[in-house]
């Protein structure tokens, strides 16, 4: 998997626009943005792990991946039931978002493709039409499978309090604070909110 081709020329203008932003690029040299291509997968990914803990998220991908046999694509997802989904500790709407998602790719009702051709905007408003995807699942699905480059993903809790840590801020930080450090990041807000993510959890995040 290989980083986004803007990555390097990123913590350099970084580096360069923001004390904390250069401390946290020299205190992580390891790992960067990298992308799996796959959209069902990351969608299927995301839907899993709203609104619980990373661990219960991992806990309950990884009993759907045995049930899909370690492929998860959408002819595999639409053969099961959703009792059988229901088993792996998925809510009813989750099973309901997974159910719905496989048959728009089976249908060519949702066309992943055409994400490419759009700007953000318009791509977070195609991808929040399918069920149980808001705008903080679109955000993750262009940060992580399109490596998209200023994606600002406010409503991620963890993106927050690394905020309100890094930059000795109250929590929640202020909204015209937060507005501050997207012009200054910007085009390059993807690759900020991945540091800043880092400083707060070792792991990178991946979808």
């Amino acid at each position: 998997m290989r980083k986004p081709s803007y990555w390097n020329r990123a913590k350099s203008t970084l580096s360069k626009k923001d004390p904390v932003m250069k401390k946290l690029i020299n205190c992580y040299k390891d790992g960067a943005l990298v992308t799996r291509n796959d959209v069902f997968f990351s969608l299927c990914k995301s839907i899993i792990g709203q609104q619980i803990s990373i661990a219960a998220a991992n806990s309950v991908f990884s009993k759907f991946e045995k049930i899909c046999k370690g492929k998860i694509n959408a002819k595999n997802v639409n053969k099961l039931s959703s009792q059988t989904l229901k088993r792996c500790g998925l809510s009813r709407q989750k099973v309901r978002g997974i159910k719905d998602l496989a048959k728009k790719i089976i249908t060519n009702e949702f066309k992943p493709h055409l994400i490419k051709r759009m700007n953000d905007e318009e791509a977070i408003e195609y991808l929040s039409n399918l069920r149980q995807i808001g705008r903080w699942s679109a955000e993750m699905i262009l940060l992580f499978t399109f490596n998209r480059s200023n994606i600002w993903p406010l409503q991620d809790i963890g993106l927050l309090r690394a905020i309100s840590n890094n930059y000795k801020k109250k929590y929640f930080p202020p909204k015209s604070f937060l507005k501050k450090l997207y012009k200054k990041f910007t085009p390059y807000c993807s690759v900020a909110t991945w540091y800043l993510w880092r400083s707060i959890d070792d792991e990178p995040i991946q979808y």
